[in-house]
C-alpha cells in the first residue's frame, strides 16, 4: 500500500481491510462482506 492509498482511505473514511488473499476463498469473502483478516479503521 502507497502514501497515495493511505491518505484516500483516510480522507474518505474508508477502512483498510489486511487479508491473506493467497488463500483460496478469502478474497471472494472480503467482498461478500465476512469478517475476516484485520480491519483498521483510520
Amino acid at each position: 500500500m502507497d502514501t497515495t492509498a493511505f491518505t484516500l482511505s483516510q480522507e474518505n473514511e474508508l477502512p483498510i481491510i489486511v487479508f491473506d488473499m493467497n488463500k483460496k476463498g478469502n478474497l471472494l469473502k472480503v467482498v461478500s462482506g465476512e469478517n475476516i483478516g484485520t480491519t483498521v479503521n483510520l
